[in-house]
């Protein structure tokens, strides 16, 4: 819906007559008149609000619609484009043996060699440069999910010098998707957050166990099936912190506590982000 919508309001601004007559005197004049590009980022501005005052404000904000394109506002590339991308594909990614929860594990650390090494692979595998002004190099997924989102726009200046005009109504849907792609990080987010709680808290538990019968008995309280003649056992000084039933059930108290943690939520935020571009 966004895109479509988007694409109704550029060519608004830019009639596709207009386009086509200037393409032709491009072909007849040379450079001179090559003032057609396309693009995928826009700044859409609208006049219907007042200050206190009682004077016309205009309000606008830039709308990146690419794969990387930032969550905020700005015209500039940032993480939070690479997130979203990481979570829209992640099945993807994941199917490529790549980690495209490494933000998300990572997301209290600061750069480090090893979220580089993910983050690098991941944007290989996704066929971009997470470049919000150029898609020169981009491949792959990165180019087929950019490809429907240019638009022919007039001029050769920044996006930022041209403002495009759209009624408040228009500007609050381009708002809406763009808080749609910001839910799906979020979702994606709290999903891992409460994945690694879960985690740790069983390697605590594990690592205090003595007898192998212990993390038998607290796998079998997760519903998790093993295989004994598959389990090495290990020697451990540690004492036996943690009941079985009472560190299962801790577990289970941590998954998914609420509605947005689950991997459900998250493929629902995904479904209503891609409802809101068609």
């Amino acid at each position: 819906m966004a895109s479509q919508l988007a694409k109704q309001v550029v060519e608004r601004a830019y009639p596709t007559e207009d386009v086509a007559t200037l393409r032709t005197f491009k072909k007849k004049y040379g450079s001179p008149c090559d003032v057609v590009a396309k693009d995928k980022c826009f700044y859409f501005a609208h006049n219907e609000d007042v200050n206190e005052d009682q004077e016309i404000e205009e309000v606008k904000s830039h709308f990146d619609f690419g794969l990387f394109g930032n969550l905020n506002g700005s015209e500039y590339s940032s993480e939070d484009g690479k997130k979203f991308a990481f979570a829209y594909y992640r099945e993807d990614l994941k199917a490529m043996d790549c980690n495209p929860d490494i933000f998300a594990q990572q997301n209290e650390n600061k750069d480090n060699p090893h979220k580089t090494k993910y983050v690098d692979e991941c944007m290989k595998a996704l066929g971009g440069n997470g470049n919000s002004y150029t898609n020169s190099d981009e491949v792959g997924m990165a180019k087929t999910f950019n490809a429907p989102y240019y638009l022919d726009v007039i001029g050769t200046s920044y996006c930022r010098s041209r403002a495009i005009a759209c009624t408040k109504q228009e500007y609050e849907h381009f708002e809406m998707w763009r808080t749609a792609k910001g839910n799906l990080v979020s979702k994606h987010q709290t999903w891992i957050d409460s994945i690694v709680k879960q985690c740790n808290q069983l390697k605590i538990g594990l690592k205090a166990y003595r007898y192998l019968s212990e993390g038998i008995e607290l796998a079998t309280e997760l519903g998790i099936e093993l295989d004994e003649a598959e389990l090495i056992r290990t020697n451990s000084t540690g004492l036996t912190i943690y009941n079985p039933t009472n560190l299962a059930s801790m577990i289970k108290g941590m998954k998914n506590k609420q509605s947005s943690n689950t991997r459900e939520a998250k493929i629902l935020a995904r479904k209503q982000y891609e409802e809101s571009i068609n």
